[in-house]
């Protein structure tokens, strides 16, 4: 009986909401009424340099104002929690898009064991003109696969890593110690809740337009370019398999064309000089893609071996293998020369041995000028 009388604050970022502020609050106050009687509950209204009369509106409703200096979505929301006294903290925005007669809906879901219950707008119901095609259709299923994908591990999968409704145990969030001031910081709520493996449900829930009459604070395309590098910053394994696939299927291509290419299927014939032209590029991406993870992983605790033995290499290592590798891509350039200046600079017929050579020597300079990098990083 004890779990179910948890305190519950509200927590509602605002920047310039007083057309539809009074509405939520009311909202929030008749919730609060009918059905979290014997609960102690506030609201906090996070103001993020509103310059109409919010805040005036906040206070006359009896609401918790704090003042966020820090610009963005995320900074106020982190304003907001921090401020909060209560054990369970439900947020959505100021602009009445999100019901929070609803909120029973998730503080109930929330009680039965969860640290984080998300409102699903993909699996409720969304009123027309209330999310854009792209967003519904493209953007949001994205961020969600990824995000899965990523982080999911077969359990707690993502249905609408967006939503702006959440329910969630305060301890449970501040021990997640997410950061991000922006749009972006809905995606990695999401992420460090599943890296520290918290126990996620969701419930459907309404959507409804936004008021034709304010400034969207969504940035469609800087605002998902942000919550992509936001999802991807937690996972140097993605990268370092990525790119090991790349490379590796790069060299495949590459010494099949060396050794037995170019071979004819029909009438296409594969795997002769222009195939390894590809080979070869497809080396280069994929040292530069398993180079980020490389990059991430300096920044960040990662379990993938590789990465930690090659950040942690002794100076001493690390001088004496750059020149070894250097030396040996250099000399294998200049054996090619060499060969081609004995031919009294005539044309060799060694196309394809030349493409192995550029590739193994470029490969390795690029593998050198990473690790190195990765080591100029370790020190900021």
């Amino acid at each position: 009986m004890g779990n179910s009388k948890k305190s519950v604050s509200f927590v509602i970022p605002c920047l310039n909401e007083h057309r539809t502020l009074a509405g939520v609050l009311t909202k929030i106050k008749e919730v609060c009424l009918a059905e979290f009687e014997g609960r102690r509950t506030e609201v906090i209204v996070c103001d993020n340099g509103s310059t109409d009369n919010s805040v005036e509106i906040a206070q006359k409703h009896g609401a918790k104002v704090v003042h966020c200096a820090e610009k963005g979505y995320g900074a106020a929301l982190l304003c907001g929690i921090e401020n909060a006294t209560s054990e369970i903290v439900v947020f959505a925005d100021a602009d009445n898009t999100y019901d929070f007669l609803e909120t029973p809906l998730l503080v109930r879901e929330l009680e039965k064991g969860f640290d984080l219950v998300i409102g699903s707008r993909l699996e409720g119901d969304i009123h027309p003109g209330a999310m854009p095609f792209l967003h519904r259709h493209l953007g949001t299923p994205m961020l969600n696969f990824f995000i899965n994908l990523l982080y999911a591990r077969g359990v707690n999968k993502i249905t609408d890593c967006n939503s702006g409704f959440r329910c969630f145990k305060r301890d449970s969030f501040l021990s997640w110690g997410v950061k991000s001031k922006g749009m972006e910081f809905a995606s990695e709520m999401l992420v460090k809740a599943l890296k520290s493996n918290a126990r996620i449900s969701r419930v459907p829930i309404s959507l409804y337009p936004d008021s034709g009459e304010r400034t969207p604070h969504l940035k469609r395309w800087r605002d998902g370019t942000r919550h992509m590098l936001q999802i991807f910053l937690d996972s140097p394994k993605f990268f370092f398999i990525t790119g090991l696939a790349v490379f590796f299927i790069g060299w495949l291509v590459l010494i099949t064309g060396l050794c037995f290419g170019p071979i004819s299927i029909g009438a296409a014939s594969i795997f002769g000089l222009h195939s390894m032209m590809f080979g070869l590029l497809g080396s280069f991406f994929g040292i530069i893609i398993w180079a980020v993870g490389l990059f991430l992983a300096v920044k960040i605790e990662t379990d993938i071996k590789t990465y930690r033995y090659l950040i942690n290499l002794p100076e001493g290592s690390l001088f004496w293998s750059s020149v070894i590798l250097i030396l040996v891509s250099v000399a294998l350039f200049l054996a090619i020369v060499i060969y081609w200046v004995l031919q009294g600079f005539h044309f060799i017929a060694i196309e394809k041995e030349t493409l192995v050579v550029v590739a193994f020597a470029s490969n390795g300079m690029l593998l050198v000028f990473d690790v190195v990098t990765a080591h100029l990083l370790k020190r900021f």
